[in-house]
């Protein structure tokens, strides 16, 4: 990492749970970065306070309109900040000759492209956005290693296991048996199955551990969320699915373990703080203060764990699924899962129905030769698994 002068960073998805962090770890080091371009997606009252504190070079709305309403408000504000809107604005501050590291904080699909400009533009690519790579599999890690590219997970189960494991990454298929990616379980981690068809929005996003944003909320209460990250995991770590495994840690103290092939067993534990990870990812290999409070060993808090109910949490077990399938089957998976969230989220779809529309969609939409090779590819088979995930939606609302 170039310490000779200020690190300047991108964030995309600035107004969100990581965004927000990432700012707050990136105020108590004003000497070592600063701030390159934020981006949000629609919202401008918070875009525009983060522009006028931060003065960021950028700022970008794919949405014209709002993007429209942020240039007004700047410019009567006196801000230097140059406005950008549309999708592609975003992979080009991404890829901006003058960005040195991009924390890539979009939610959903839409974060594959940008991520894939820092990674062919050799950037320090702090991944939030596990459906980058869960769309673009092997075409993202081709970008990053014909980039140059340095990778770094921000989520904190793929961070513990990175901090778990030597820098030189050639060595770690000779050190790994196998991972285990813990779980809090989620809100419902006791609730009776048969009671979910009944849970609202606001109870789904209730999460008992993490501060998160309202799909990532949703994920953790399905456990689709580790399902995603059990795919992360196999392109992260070049593991084999059968080396993911996933236990549900209530205390979200250990956030994950590398079981060596020695039987030694690695664990990275914490208070529960996207701070720490998002510290990591800005500093490696150094390290620096994230403003998380410290673990306290005496508090008296047992560890425990168990076994993840397939019959409370039947998502999961998608994810080990898709990836014994053809390529592509991960990018069906995930766009199904955001569709039926959105759903969910706006009181169309039951919650117990999510795991439906996810396994049908999966079930009957398959890749076509080739359409994992590109960009264009892999988007229209994200646009085909959202259209039959819509048409299962409706035929459950029926």
């Amino acid at each position: 990492m170039n310490t000779s002068r200020r690190q300047r960073v991108c964030v995309l998805g600035s107004t969100g749970s990581i965004g927000t962090n990432t700012l707050d770890v990136l105020a108590r080091h004003p000497e070592q970065f600063e701030v390159f371009a934020l981006s949000a997606m629609s919202r401008v009252d918070a875009l525009l306070a983060q522009c006028l504190q931060w003065q960021p070079r950028f700022a970008v709305m794919p949405e014209a309109a709002a993007a429209r309403e942020l240039r007004r408000l700047l410019a009567e504000q006196g801000s230097r900040t140059e406005v950008l809107d549309g999708a592609q604005a975003l992979s080009d501050v991404a890829a901006h000759p003058d960005v040195d590291a991009v924390m890539a904080a979009i939610v959903g699909a839409a974060g594959l492209a940008p991520c894939l400009a820092a990674a062919r533009a050799g950037k320090r690519l702090m991944l939030a956005n596990k459906e980058a790579i869960v769309v673009g599999g092997a075409l993202f890690m081709q970008a990053v290693e014909e980039g140059g590219a340095t990778l770094l997970p921000v989520d904190s189960e793929h961070s513990a296991i990175f901090q778990c494991l030597p820098e030189d990454r050639t060595t770690w298929a000779q050190r790994i048996d196998h991972i285990v990616l813990t779980a809090s379980g989620g809100p419902f981690r006791q609730r009776d199955p048969a009671t979910l068809a009944d849970v609202t929005p606001e109870q789904a996003c209730a999460h008992p551990n993490w501060v998160m944003g309202r799909k990532i909320s949703v994920d953790s209460a399905t456990m689709m969320n580790k399902a995603l990250e059990v795919i992360e995991a196999r392109w992260l770590f070049n593991l084999k699915p059968e080396q993911i495994r996933v236990l549900i840690h209530p205390q979200s103290i250990i956030h994950s373990m590398v079981v060596c092939r020695d039987n030694s067993v690695l664990a990275q534990l914490g208070t529960p703080d996207m701070r720490v990870p998002i510290a990591y990812a800005l500093s490696f290999p150094q390290r620096i203060e994230s403003g998380a409070s410290r673990l306290d060993l005496l508090a008296g808090r047992d560890l425990s764990f168990e076994e993840a109910d397939e019959r409370r949490f039947p998502g999961l077990h998608l994810s080990w699924q898709a990836l014994r399938a053809e390529e592509g089957a991960t990018a069906v998976l995930n766009a199904a899962n955001e569709e039926a969230v959105a759903a969910f989220l706006d009181r169309q779809l039951r919650f117990d129905h999510i795991h439906a529309v996810n396994a049908g969609v999966l079930a009957s939409v398959h890749p076509e030769a080739g359409q994992c090779d590109s960009l264009d590819g892999l988007l229209a088979l994200d646009a085909r698994a959202r259209l039959a995930a819509r048409e299962r939606i409706a035929q459950l609302r029926a």
